[in-house]
């Protein structure tokens, strides 16, 4: 099924004699009754009615709209033709004389900010290990399965303590490079998961690499020859099999833990917590993830999200300039709010992502303020975007340019009042060290804006672990004289270690609750301000401020 979008403009030539793109490919139905599919450039697929493939079939460029009808007989018309040829060209899949794109095998750019890098050809690995699979496809292969993840979600729960230590303490470099590499070998299993499951239904997994999804690192397999499947159940699994796949080796991880030692078993926790969690984030489906991929497939609605959004912005375009508009799924009542949902999700993420990991990257200096506003600029890109596609709809839809001009100027003037009327609490995040002659310092990255540490500013002192935060003790700065000096990796992000010096300027604290640990994170309070002033002091002026 396809879904509109702009009319591609194509030489009148060509439309009254039309020709298939190169790199265009029709898929017969892997079994009677499934769709048919269009393939296009080895990674797109369109699902079709069977007539409008056999259309496709046979245009080869040397005949014309009547033409065409004779040769595919009643009931096609040369009107039915002309309707066809266009929803083609809509989605540029006749040829248009220019030359095609010689991309790199390895290398695909998709919109909006996804690189995929191929790194291998998936298909015969997976029918190697067909055989080992259809034991686990069945009913008791799935109990299995389910007992696993289950049990050790409760053998995390029992041990509840060991977890909040476990995420709230600073762990040694080698746990986190465990870690690390245990959920990246987790990814590329999660994805194979999806591939082995599209081979045992007949499908073919066509690459499968490393990509770049929104700035960050992920694996992919392209598992977009499950559309070809019959059933809809069936793409169901396909989508959920790396969710499953990854919950079973939480789960497995989880349940050992109470058999290792201390050193381990922190490691273990840590993989089992971050795993599940994950799994259950890529359940979302607001953001192109497994869950959507679910869902969508469940529906049997291709592109789902995109006419949902496509649906939202019409809405909201309504209610803000007035106009006509058609709605892309009308036969689904919560579209719009779930396109909308999904307009707004990704600056959700970006947002949180910010909150949690924030601190951390301003710690490290200009560098890390810098990948940080990296990722703020995304948001602002995206912002951009949806602006930009909103008010070209409502023109589209016959909105007046005064609307859609005073619209603008109400907008420009809410945004100036909420950056000058909200206020936020600022602070500033470093570390602290407790010095052997007793002595505690309160350590700031170079690039910390100075004017802000003032004498007599509270001051935080907390144990940081990966995901949480604990006080454990309180101050003030004792004087606002900076000090040049040097501070281990530990002192500013949660790593258990006296190595990797790196500069940082010291104030002296008068501690009114002392600290458990010796070293830490640290927060100074430095009061409020309006939320333009923040956002530029706490995410721009770090990136610039060397």
């Amino acid at each position: 099924m396809f879904t509109k979008t702009a009319s591609a403009e194509l030489d009148p030539e060509r439309l009254a004699r039309p020709r298939i793109a190169e790199g265009v490919a029709v898929q017969e139905p892997m079994e009677a009754g499934g769709p048919w599919v269009l393939h296009r450039g080895g990674s797109r697929y369109f699902r079709v009615q069977a007539d409008l493939a056999r259309f496709t079939r046979i245009l080869d460029g040397t005949r014309d709209h009547e033409q065409l009808a004779a040769v595919l007989g009643s009931p096609w018309t040369a009107h039915d033709v002309d309707m066809a040829v266009r929803k083609l060209a809509d989605h540029q899949m006749l040829d248009d004389g220019t030359k095609p794109r010689r991309r790199h095998r390895r290398v695909r750019f998709i919109p909006p900010l996804t690189v995929q890098f191929t790194l291998l050809r998936p298909e015969r690995l997976l029918r190697l290990v067909l055989p080992a699979l259809r034991p686990l496809a069945g009913r008791s292969g799935s109990a299995a399965a389910l007992l696993c993840a289950l049990g050790g979600l409760l053998a995390l729960v029992a041990q509840a303590p060991s977890v909040r230590q476990a995420l709230g303490s600073p762990l040694p470099p080698s746990t986190y490079a465990g870690v690390v590499l245990g959920v990246l070998a987790t990814t590329v299993v999660h994805e194979m998961g999806h591939g082995a499951v599209l081979t045992y239904y007949g499908g073919r997994p066509t690459r499968m690499g490393v990509m770049l999804f929104y700035l960050s690192p992920a694996f992919f397999c392209d598992v977009s020859d499950g559309w070809r499947l019959p059933r809809k159940e069936q793409r169901v699994r396909v989508a959920l099999a790396g969710v499953v796949t990854q919950w079973v080796i939480a789960g497995a991880a989880a349940l050992t833990t109470p058999l290792t030692g201390p050193g381990l078993r922190e490691g273990l926790i840590v993989f089992a917590a971050v795993t599940y969690v994950s799994g259950l984030l890529n359940l979302l489906p607001f953001v192109k993830l497994d869950g959507y991929l679910a869902l969508m497939s469940h529906l049997d609605i291709p592109h789902l999200r995109d006419r949902a959004m496509t649906d939202a912005r019409r809405a909201l375009g309504r209610t803000l300039f007035g106009g006509r508009y058609e709605r892309e799924l009308p036969e689904l009542p919560w579209a719009v709010p779930y396109g909308l949902i999904c307009l707004a999700f990704p600056l959700y993420l970006v947002f949180m992502a910010a909150n949690l990991w924030g601190s951390a990257f301003l710690s490290m200096g200009a560098a890390g303020a810098a990948l940080l506003l990296c990722g703020l600029g995304f948001l602002a890109h995206h912002l951009g975007r949806g602006t930009k596609s909103l008010v070209r709809e409502a023109r589209e839809a016959g909105a007046r340019t005064r609307r859609i001009a005073a619209v603008g100027l109400g907008a420009a003037v809410l945004a100036t009042a909420c950056a000058t009327l909200i206020h936020l609490p600022y602070t500033l995040t470093g570390g602290y060290t407790v010095r052997d002659d007793g002595r505690t310092e309160l350590l700031l990255p170079t690039s910390a804006d100075r004017s802000l540490v003032r004498e007599g500013a509270t001051v935080r002192l907390l144990r940081s672990g990966v995901t949480v935060q604990q006080q454990t003790g309180a101050a003030t700065v004792a004087g606002a004289k900076a000090t040049a000096a040097t501070a281990p990796l530990s002192m500013l992000l949660p790593v258990r270690t006296r190595a990797l010096p790196m500069p940082v300027i010291s104030y002296p604290l008068a501690v009114a609750a002392t600290p458990q640990d010796r070293t830490g994170t640290a927060q100074l309070d430095a009061g409020k301000r309006p939320l333009g002033e923040w956002l530029y002091v706490k995410y721009v002026a770090p990136a610039v401020r060397w």
